[in-house]
């Protein structure tokens, strides 16, 4: 019987250890099995890889990862609540359409209306106060 054509366990052919399809020793395993079992690689290199031929893309490879250098998965943080559009309504008032925005009042940024002054006014303008 010949050996299979990606069987390489010493890594002297493709620099890792190569094992054919289906054919992986125990104690290694890729991402998705080990997050399966509630794993992740944790920082450790790729211990060895999987070889094998595709119809469509050629030679593919699957990257092993040890078991024992495997930790637990980190806990998921809870979510960020989010703001109930039925509750507290547009994030920005509808400004009305075709008009223009009142301009009798200062921006709020501005801390208080300032007082009306002999300097500032003007006769032929009447002075409305402000509204806040």
């Amino acid at each position: 019987m010949s050996r299979p054509r990606f069987w390489d366990p010493d890594g002297e052919r493709f620099g890792l250890p190569t094992f054919p399809w289906r054919m992986a020793p125990d104690g290694y395993l890729t991402r998705r099995q080990l997050r399966a079992r509630g794993l992740r690689p944790g920082g450790q290199p790729v211990a060895a890889q999987i070889l094998w031929r595709s119809r469509r893309s050629g030679v593919r490879a699957a990257y092993l990862y040890r078991t024992t250098l495997a930790k637990p998965v980190r806990p998921m943080t809870p979510p960020v609540p989010r703001r109930s559009p039925r509750r507290t309504g547009p994030a920005v008032p509808a400004r009305p359409v075709g008009g223009t925005p009142d301009t009798s009042c200062p921006p709020t940024s501005v801390p208080a209306c300032p007082a009306p002054t002999a300097s500032r006014s003007r006769p032929d303008r009447d002075e409305t106060p402000c509204s806040r």
